[in-house]
């Protein structure tokens, strides 16, 4: 299932917003936004597929297989659409499939298998100011807000053997 970028004004600001941050400050924000609502926000995502999950943690198992500097690395290359083997894979997902594979890097910082936030980090007053107004989000709402934040990281697919 191809998710398309919502209608709904409000929620394109928040998703923008959280674009228009530097990349590890996007990065600390998914952290606190995962701590937060990670409960709520469960593998996430409705309409996940069996499929999907096994896609999402095979791309995590690649992940998690390297050192923490490249786990970092991989996940600013994300958002910075860098050109990268593992950035095209992203890229290929579904945006279901990508919302599931964020989960599943949050879930590794919190278990220690991927780098984790540096102790003690606070966030900017403007990457707070959006955790509130995303907490005050309906859950349909917030779940919007993340697949439109994941759906364009990572580079476009390439064909054939080029992959």
């Amino acid at each position: 299932m191809t998710y398309t970028q919502s209608p709904n004004q409000e929620i394109n600001q928040v998703a923008q917003a959280f674009r228009s941050l530097e990349v590890d400050e996007q990065l600390a924000l998914f952290w606190f936004v995962y701590k937060e609502m990670g409960s709520s926000v469960t593998p996430a995502a409705p309409g996940a597929s069996t499929a999907s999950s096994e896609i999402a943690e095979g791309l995590f198992n690649q992940v998690k297989e390297l050192s923490h500097e490249q786990q970092l690395q991989i996940q600013r290359d994300l958002i910075n659409k860098v050109d990268t083997q593992i950035s095209r894979q992203y890229g290929s997902l579904s945006d279901t499939t990508k919302l599931l594979f964020w989960y599943l890097l949050a879930q590794g910082m919190d278990n220690g298998t991927i780098i984790p936030m540096p102790e003690n980090y606070e966030l900017s007053s403007t990457a707070q100011d959006l955790l509130n107004q995303i907490k005050q989000k309906e859950f349909e709402q917030q779940i919007t807000i993340f697949r439109d934040y994941v759906a364009p990281m990572g580079a476009e697919p390439k064909s054939g053997a080029e992959v």
